[in-house]
């Protein structure tokens, strides 16, 4: 219970009626450990002769009403342990899906902290499977032992406390001991399952994970696998991955539905000793009926709390993948005294600035530029050059691992997120859409903006009339990632996005590479209109969407090579000449 102990937090916000079902707990477990064996010790003596002629007596003449309420003692045992079981169970449940929520937005909001760095270097199948099936084990979990541990612990004392009253009355304290000698024995399958189950588990949850990304692969490249003929090689892969989960699952049932036989068949030896010495001892009927139903009983909770064991191992081999996830360390946070920030001019500063994501392979190295407020700025250079990475850094989307980035001499680090990012606008490559109106899409480049400003917004950037052709206008769904709209149109709601911030800085991730002429058109006089006054960061795929930059970095190997206007940068940088030449002659 240690490893839990840091998340029993979330049972605070349900504690009323995790409250509630621990008294149920309590009144199941009393009337199902003691119920039983107090029927056959106190009831049946009052209908049934006794079979110990030195007891016979002639039974008490029982009126109608005394029969009835004598006979009643059973539906109202089961009454009350079956009204306590069922208020338990619901009120658990509702316990869990709270628990389940809370633990699932904890997740969600610490991806949404976790830099980029550290999601590009996991699967987004595995974070799915973390995020969903994980949580759920968690939830289960932490419900299930938060019933069990007071459900059955209540059944065991209700049934042993019975059945230590009932054994030391007819026999003394060898009766007790006799009866309880073999419960320790069970705690050798319970240590033994548990051990084997959290390496089954953690084994589990991993395949989750491959079969949940293979999924998310597959359906993410449906074009793909259809033009390309894939589809049996598709199947095969799943199939694949299912076979080695189902593997693992079927070890996992081979150790958890061992242990309920190993108690039972303890459970039976207990009873067969029992047995042999009440003979001996020439325990009467009735006596040893009620000590082997109390026996019987008692051993359930401990098969019961055995399964709570393994499913702590479950849960802990969970809470292993949740916690590289909770515990990574939020490295691109707000400052701890955050400077003042308004509105920007826009002027960026790079001073000695390099970055890696990993330590041995550097992607910027020593870069020192300065880009005054209003400059459009290309970033030109071969792949890997360093030239997305370079804008990448500007919002910290990224941690420079040396040097100083400063927007109007203020260091990025030193200012809120939400201040620094409030100044950026981004319009990448590929438009991304949420599945929602055009009117919310819009609306994410600043929220509580006015319909009219939305309409304007639009407008500037040659959406307006597309939209509104649309019968339901703004309000169209687009689909999920926009799948309803074409690319020419995606990317200009995305524009209408970026004019509706209105920040003094933004960044182009060649954002006309994948349209059309005519679409190409729209958006080129829609950025030309956004970039006017504002600090641009080109991203250059292609040497011909740099015609308006008043300034071209050429990278090399992570270095800036050359700097200046197209005609000096031509001139002085064989690079710069050579990739613009490859371009213009392959146009």
């Amino acid at each position: 219970m240690k490893r839990f102990r840091p998340y029993l937090h979330y049972l605070r916000a349900v504690r009323l009626p995790l409250g509630g079902a621990l008294v149920c707990a309590l009144v199941y477990g009393a009337a199902n450990g003691a119920g039983l064996p107090l029927m056959i010790k106190w009831v049946f003596p009052q209908i049934f002769p006794s079979t110990d002629p030195a007891k016979a007596v002639v039974l008490k003449h029982l009126t109608n009403l005394e029969l009835t309420l004598l006979a009643l003692w059973l539906p109202a045992v089961f009454v009350v342990r079956g009204v306590a079981g069922y208020l338990n169970s619901y009120l658990i449940q509702l316990c869990g899906v709270r628990v389940l929520e809370a633990i699932r937005l904890d997740f969600f909001r610490k991806l949404q902290a976790l830099p980029l760095s550290f999601l590009q270097r996991q699967t987004t199948g595995d974070l799915i499977s973390r995020g969903l099936s994980d949580t759920n084990q968690l939830q289960f979990t932490l419900t299930t032992v938060a019933n069990e541990i007071m459900k059955q612990p209540a059944t065991l004392i209700g049934s042993v406390g019975f059945l230590v009253y009932q054994a030391f009355n007819e026999k003394g304290v060898t009766l007790v001991l006799v009866c309880l000698a073999l419960v320790p024995l069970c705690v050798f399958p319970i240590r033994y399952v548990g051990r084997k189950l959290i390496k089954r588990s953690a084994q589990i949850q991993g395949h989750l994970g491959a079969v949940t990304e293979r999924f998310s692969e597959n359906l993410g490249a449906a074009r793909e696998v259809r033009a390309f003929g894939l589809e049996a090689r598709e199947v095969a892969r799943f199939g694949d991955v299912t076979r080695a989960l189902i593997t693992w699952q079927m070890k996992a049932v081979k150790y958890a539905q061992a242990l309920t036989p190993a108690i039972e068949i303890i459970s039976a030896f207990g009873i067969s000793l029992t047995l042999i010495y009440a003979y001996r001892e020439k325990v009467p009927l009735e006596s040893f009926i009620s000590i082997i139903t109390a026996l019987y009983i008692s051993y359930d909770p401990i098969k019961k709390l055995g399964g709570v064991t393994s499913e702590l191992k479950r849960g802990t081999a969970a809470l292993d993948r949740l916690e590289t996830i909770l515990n990574e360390p939020v490295a691109i946070a707000d400052p701890a005294n955050p400077a003042t920030v308004t509105r920007l001019r826009g002027e960026i500063e790079f001073a000695h600035v390099s970055f890696a994501y990993r330590a041995d392979t550097p992607v910027l190295r020593d870069v020192s530029v300065i880009i005054p407020a209003g400059t459009v700025c290309a970033l030109v250079g071969p792949t890997g050059a360093g030239k997305s990475t370079f804008a990448n850094l500007v919002p910290r989307f990224y941690e420079a691992t040396a040097g100083v980035i400063t927007i109007d001499g203020i260091d990025v680090r030193a200012m809120r997120l939400t201040d620094l990012r409030r100044n950026l606008a981004l319009v990448s490559q590929e438009a991304v859409l949420f599945h929602d109106t055009i009117l919310n899409n819009i609306l994410l480049g600043r929220e509580g903006a006015t319909r009219a400003e939305v309409e304007q917004a639009s407008r500037d950037a040659f959406a307006h009339d597309f939209i509104s052709a649309f019968p339901q206008g703004y309000d169209t769904v687009v689909g999920e990632r926009g799948a309803s709209l074409s690319g020419g149109q995606r990317q200009r709601v995305a524009l209408a996005r970026a004019f509706l911030r209105d920040a003094p800085i933004l960044i182009l991730d060649e954002a006309t590479s994948a349209l059309d002429s005519e679409s190409e058109a729209f958006v080129q006089a829609a950025l030309k209109k956004l970039m006017a006054g504002r600090t641009v960061l080109i991203i250059a795929h292609r040497f011909s969407t740099i015609r308006d930059a008043s300034t071209i970095l050429v990278f090399d190997q992570g270095r800036i090579a050359a700097a200046g206007p197209h005609a000096e940068v031509y001139s002085r940088s064989p690079l710069y000449k050579s990739l613009y030449d490859l371009q213009g002659s392959s146009a």
